[in-house]
């Protein structure tokens, strides 16, 4: 049976279960599903690649994912990896495994790619929890993200897919379905309309859960339906970032500290039992103290318990690479502050 080894985000989880069926009759191959995060994400992958050929000598490796797509030439000069694919040859990776290729590389143009791996999956291998992916890519371009030069722009899956997705995992025995995405709010035509015809098709859906939310896209339609379906799980992760407002302007986020506690605000008002995460960074270059400490204040105010801190990683390629530079002692040290005031998810 084909190995497996997945790094980031639930979108790589995702994805790797289907690489996990498609394979399930394959021998002595190893598929290393890569993240491009962070710098140290890619590390972290290439340091795994030679720990995998160490434990698996007679192994075909594989590196496929995001870090795969941006970097690929990394990948392809260890002599650890037999084959390097990227996120639109990953898809199909059984044709490229069935035979001799002839070539180390093969990464396409993820920006013409325009489709999506229709694939059903059945299963989520030791979880209780199942993520179904409704969208691929993003059509933004955050200043320090990577993410849509390895994967692309939006393009969503459509909804009869995404039903009949869900049902089969239902009648799986999962009780708690994930809606997960690059940028799952900016599914077309529409995030909210999505959600409602899920709980118009499955009423007895036992648990709705959601992946990041941009708080520049949930709108007054979504918060109506959290405050309608008591089996939408009241609990809401952001996509945040900075508490500053300057912060989020240079790093071309859509939303301002304000909007984010707006928000918190109104979901409260329709479940008062609802509780939020974020994902921050910190030492975003040019963050002063002030703008820190309004990271801070916005933990408060908004009443985010769960946090997913990062320090900031430069990512070559992205134009906050090419900005004043805060020390990492000082990225580092304001991370740790962070994560103390609330419930660490993940880092």
């Amino acid at each position: 049976m084909a190995e497996v080894v997945t790094f980031g985000c639930r979108i790589n989880s995702y994805e790797s279960e289907i690489l996990k069926e498609k394979l399930a009759g394959v021998d002595n191959l190893v598929i290393v599903n890569s993240c491009a995060v962070t710098r140290e994400a890619e590390r972290q992958c290439r340091q795994a690649v030679r720990k995998l050929r160490r434990e698996n000598p007679a192994a075909k490796i594989v590196v496929t994912g995001c870090a795969a797509q941006v970097n690929p030439q990394s990948f392809a000069r260890m002599p650890e990896v037999d084959l390097v694919l990227g996120n639109r040859e990953k898809a199909a990776l059984e044709k490229y495994i069935a035979g001799e290729i002839g070539e180390k590389t093969i990464v396409g143009d993820i920006f013409s790619y325009d489709r999506y791996d229709n694939y059903v999956i059945t299963g989520f291998e030791g979880r209780e929890r199942a993520f179904v992916q409704i969208q691929q890519g993003c059509d933004h371009r955050c200043t320090y993200c990577i993410v849509p030069f390895a994967r692309g722009n939006n393009r969503s899956v459509p909804e009869e897919e995404i039903l009949r997705q869900i049902g089969v995992l239902l009648a799986k025995g999962f009780k708690e379905i994930c809606l997960t995405g690059v940028d799952a709010c900016s599914y077309r035509p529409s995030f909210s309309g999505l959600v409602k015809a899920i709980l118009q098709k499955f009423p007895a859906l036992p648990s709705l859960q959601f992946g990041s939310l941009d708080p520049a896209a949930v709108d007054d339609e979504f918060i109506a339906l959290v405050g309608k379906h008591k089996n939408i799980y009241p609990h809401f992760h952001l996509s945040v970032q900075s508490g500053d407002n300057l912060v989020l302007k240079r790093m071309r986020r859509r939303h301002c500290r304000e909007d984010v506690i707006a928000l918190c605000a109104k979901i409260r008002a329709v479940r008062p039992e609802a509780t939020f995460g974020a994902d921050f960074i910190c030492g975003f270059p040019t963050e002063s103290g002030e703008a820190f400490a309004n990271t801070l204040r916005l933990v408060d105010e908004a009443g985010i318990s769960r946090l997913h801190v990062f320090p900031y990683s430069e990512r070559p390629g992205t134009p906050a690479a090419l900005m004043p530079q805060l020390p990492m002692e000082v990225r580092r040290e304001r991370a740790k502050i962070l994560r103390e005031k609330g419930e660490v998810v993940d880092g």
